[in-house]
């Protein structure tokens, strides 16, 4: 990913908590040399350093996983920016946004206790925190049918890139973006805002 010096992130911590908080990604691969991609939800293992998900086993994307890296393209809040809101002029519009990329090795996971484990800390990442929670409770022949029907996946993680472009390269003109974003009605533009006052 493209990154100038401005916008890079290299804090782990940070990078894991976006990854935690935007988890449903993309996950990129190729094969033959035409891209392939799968939108998922993914739980990180920080220990482990290691992304587990699982897909449909009628899903080509993963029969083709090799010890080639995939990528997988974790995308937090973005804006439109309008030069109206800056104080230096001239300017051009440009769009602000938030993005993490993971790269790694795939491997399918096949032993199903294992898969079992995987699908039940995905759940409760996702049920944890919620008013009348579901407990991820099934029988097990319910449980074990649906299993035949999707493929556990888990990336070692071999490097992460950070990118927020959140106005740092024109300090003197981040308020006035903000005070915009913050005024909008879009939720992701105050997202936005909110995200680039962190960030400053």
């Amino acid at each position: 990913m493209y990154t100038p010096a401005h916008f890079q992130i290299d804090d782990l911590g940070t990078l894991h908590a976006f990854i935690r908080r935007h988890s449903f990604a993309t996950l990129v691969s190729q094969e033959g040399g035409v891209p392939q991609a799968t939108h998922l939800p993914f739980l990180l293992n920080p220990t482990q350093n290691t992304l587990i998900s699982h897909m449909a086993r009628a899903n080509p994307q993963w029969r083709h996983f090799t010890s080639s890296e995939v990528l997988v393209i974790f995308t937090g809040p973005h804006a439109y920016i309008s030069p109206a809101w800056y104080a230096t002029q001239p300017a051009v519009p440009t769009w602000n946004y938030t993005a993490v990329h993971a790269y790694g090795i795939p491997r399918i996971v096949t032993q199903h206790d294992r898969f079992a484990q995987m699908l039940h800390d995905l759940v409760e990442f996702y049920e944890s925190g919620r008013p009348n929670r579901w407990n991820g409770q099934l029988p097990p022949e319910f449980r074990d049918g649906l299993m035949k029907g999707i493929v556990g996946i888990e990336i070692q993680i071999t490097r992460l890139e950070g990118k927020f472009k959140l106005s740092q390269n024109r300090p003197q003109d981040a308020p006035g973006v903000i005070a915009m974003l913050e005024k909008s009605t879009d939720q992701t533009d105050r997202e936005t805002a909110q995200m680039t006052k962190e960030c400053l």
